[in-house]
């Protein structure tokens, strides 16, 4: 179904403007439902509101309602502050105009501030119900954003359709990034999936990465054999063909390294969601610097969701204890989870990344981008475990360009 589609895998399309331009009406009529809250009085949309819909032939989408830019006082600065966070994750970008405020600094800087960011930009001038826009009035305010201006009305929905006509012609091709495995596979050939079941699996399903992945391999007609870290000497043994692949769960790597044959392709979840949602050649320049770590050098472990941690936490415990026995000391470690990521990170030696499953590709991107800007190695959580059990070489065997960065 649509709605079971995940949010990190649906195009992001943000509505911006200023208070009182008619954003949430937008959405409302974008999704045909009463989804925002609309009033006459200006600052109703407080926190960003995330609706899911589908646009074909787009498919799945993510409409963000986001409050004004113009807010103002202490928690207007805040609430526009997420309304500029929002743009880290956005894909597409709609800006509104009011006919009765026309163009101001205000949409001037965020139209520049998101073509700075190469996200494709639609803006549009609503209530054409209620004011209409002389042509030189309108190509005025075209040259002033360095823009086409598309007239609609959201409460009567005229000109609607032509709007998600422009979101379908500007939205980016390559949005989605690379396949998660199925261009490592060639139709009826086998990867064989191993899936720990722990305290830290949902009970009564598999987590995000795993069902991804499997749904990949079905996309590109290749067949998936799904074990626990017990069964794989097994089941391999029992395959009249060896697998293509073997993709494990990170934290079994030595256990399923020492199972699975050398002329078998090996990797795991977590570096096949490095390529799909970022880039795997930072993020395997990022496993060098470990060996540049010092005792007392700070770390960032961040983690795009949050959740209940497990009494030996992956990102919380393990990979602390697993870089202090490496290092022989010990580190000041940070953590942060969900949307929250700072823009400074030069105080930090290492940023250490979670497979990023709930964040989009764009935002994965944009934190890739901050911890280059800031000169600070980053690096995800598989990758990481590779490089410190000595099997990341091996682990990279599937994409030869990280192999090489490891090698230089």
């Amino acid at each position: 179904m649509m709605q079971d589609t995940p949010k990190s895998d649906r195009l992001h399309i943000a509505i911006l403007g200023r208070r009182n331009a008619g954003k949430s009406s937008l959405i409302n009529a974008l999704t045909s439902q009463d989804i925002a809250l609309v009033s006459a009085v200006p600052g109703t949309t407080t926190d960003p509101v995330y609706k899911a819909m589908e646009i074909l032939p787009l498919g799945p989408v993510m409409i963000v309602d986001t409050a004004g830019i113009d807010d103002v006082g202490e928690l207007g600065m805040l609430r526009v502050e997420r309304t500029m966070q929002v743009l880290n994750k956005t894909d597409l970008a709609i800006l509104v105009v009011d006919p009765e405020n026309g163009i101001s600094d205000f949409e001037r800087s965020l139209a520049q501030d998101i073509k700075k960011r190469q996200t494709p930009l639609v803006c549009v001038v609503n209530k054409s119900d209620l004011r209409s826009i002389a042509p030189e009035e309108l190509t005025a305010w075209q040259d002033a954003l360095g823009e086409p201006l598309l007239s609609l009305s959201a409460k009567t929905r005229q000109g609607i359709e032509e709007l998600k006509r422009l979101l379908i012609k500007n939205a980016p091709d390559n949005w989605e990034g690379p396949p998660i495995i199925g261009d490592l596979l060639n139709p009826g050939e086998i990867a064989v999936l191993v899936v720990p079941i722990d305290l830290a699996a949902p009970k009564g399903r598999l987590i995000l990465p795993q069902v991804q992945t499997i749904r990949d391999i079905l996309d590109h007609d290749a067949y998936s054999i799904v074990v626990k870290e017990r069964e794989l000497k097994e089941a391999l043994d029992s395959l009249r063909h060896p697998p293509k692949l073997v993709v494990t769960d990170s934290q079994e790597f030595m256990k399923v390294a020492a199972d699975t044959p050398a002329d078998v392709l090996l990797t795991s979840f977590s570096i096949l969601m490095a390529r799909h949602k970022g880039d795997l050649e930072t993020l395997v320049a990022g496993a060098k610097a470990i060996e540049t770590l010092k005792p007392g050098d700070r770390v960032l472990i961040a983690e795009g969701c949050t959740h209940h941690r497990q009494a030996d936490d992956i990102g919380k415990v393990k990979i602390p204890r697993w870089l202090r026995q490496t290092l022989g000391g010990d580190l000041n470690f940070e953590w942060i989870a969900g949307g929250d990521f700072p823009r400074d990170l030069r105080q930090y030696k290492l940023i250490v990344h979670c497979g990023s499953c709930m964040l989009t590709r764009r935002e994965m991107l944009y934190r890739l981008s901050l911890a280059r800007e800031c000169g600070v190695p980053i690096v995800n959580y598989g990758v990481l475990i590779a490089q410190l059990h000595g099997i990341l070489y091996r682990a990279l065997a599937p994409f030869p360009a990280a192999q090489m960065i490891l090698e230089e």
